[in-house]
Order: structure tokens, then C-alpha cells, then sequence
């Protein structure tokens, strides 16, 4: 496994497994404690692994926590998503720059979302699951939404989005979300 840096969000990596294939499939380590600690995550600092499972064309996100905020590893386990990543910590020098990724279960690729992005993926498939490693427990009080659809994110969905939550139907506006966290 190896880990490479994300340019445009500063603190990301994407963690890039090496599969060992055979006529049987293939087999994946999807995490090692030393590569992780190697770019200065402690892997001693997650306390949940969730799992979602999506229908082609639900977008989940854009998601965030507010107060310490939350670090997540995600990574598509099975079918593809277009998955997003967007810097909101003020202080970053990558703030406000956005980074698209494809994760999917064939390659395995985890990508690092440092506390302070916001996160959400489209299912680019019929399911798609995705796994998350998240560095706290989850307090919903903390949770913070902006809209998939905003026009300041012009996020390039690739294909028409089918479902998502009443709580992203009503999400608001990047601005307003920005407003709240400074």
C-alpha cells in the first residue's frame, strides 16, 4: 500500500492498495496502521467504521461536523462512486478548493478526509457501498449540510441525481454555511 498526497486539499491522501490477483479474484489489505502513520494520521485515532449502501444516481453529502469537526477514511467496498471533497478550515491553504475522485471496489483506493472538509459521494453503480473509518463517534447536534446542488460548488454530478435525504434537499447554501463556521 502506498499513500499519496491529494495537491489540491492540504492534509488529504489517497492510500492506494497493491491487490493480489488470481484466478479467484483478488485479495486487498484496505488499511495499514503504518502506512497511515507514516504521513502523520494516528491510526490509534478512529473510533467507528460505518457502512453505506446506495442505488445508482443517490448523492449523499455535502457533509461536515462542526466543533473539532471529523477525519474520515472512506472507501468504495463494492460498485463505483464519484466521490467529493471540499476544504472549508478558513485557515488552509487549499480553503475552498474542491477534488473529485473515482473509489471503487475494484481498485480499493481509501481516500483521507481531513476534519474541516466537506465530504459526499454519487453511486455510480447499482449498489455502491462505502465503507468509513470516522475519528470520533457520531453526534448528530453536530452536524452540518450543504446543499449538493449549490452553484458556488458546481459540483459536476455525472450522471442525474435520483434520491437523496430531506436532509440534503434542504441544505443550505454554501454561504450560509460558511457564515457559521467562522
Amino acid at each position: 500500500m502506498k499513500a499519496v498526497p491529494v495537491p489540491g486539499i492540504a492534509g488529504a491522501w489517497l492510500f492506494e492498495p497493491t491487490p493480489h490477483v488470481d484466478a479467484r479474484g483478488f485479495f486487498s489489505r484496505t488499511f495499514d496502521r503504518e502506512v497511515v502513520a507514516s504521513v502523520g494520521i494516528d491510526p490509534d485515532g478512529f473510533a467507528q467504521d460505518s457502512l453505506s449502501r446506495s442505488v445508482k444516481g443517490v448523492v449523499r453529502g455535502m457533509h461536515l461536523r462542526s466543533g473539532a469537526g471529523e477525519s474520515k477514511l472512506v472507501r468504495c467496498s463494492y460498485g463505483e462512486v464519484f466521490d467529493v471533497v471540499v476544504d472549508l478550515r478558513p485557515g488552509s491553504p487549499t480553503f475552498r478548493n474542491t477534488e473529485y475522485f473515482r473509489l471503487s471496489g475494484d481498485t480499493q483506493v481509501t481516500v483521507y478526509v481531513p476534519a474541516g472538509c466537506a465530504h459526499g459521494f454519487q453511486a455510480l453503480t447499482e449498489p455502491a457501498d462505502v465503507s468509513y473509518r470516522i475519528d470520533r463517534p457520531h453526534d448528530p447536534s453536530e452536524d452540518v449540510t450543504i446543499a449538493f446542488d449549490d452553484p458556488d460548488l458546481a459540483i459536476p454530478w455525472p450522471l442525474p441525481v435520483t434520491l437523496t435525504s430531506d436532509r440534503d434537499r434542504s441544505a443550505p447554501s454554501l454561504a450560509e454555511v460558511l457564515r457559521t463556521l467562522r
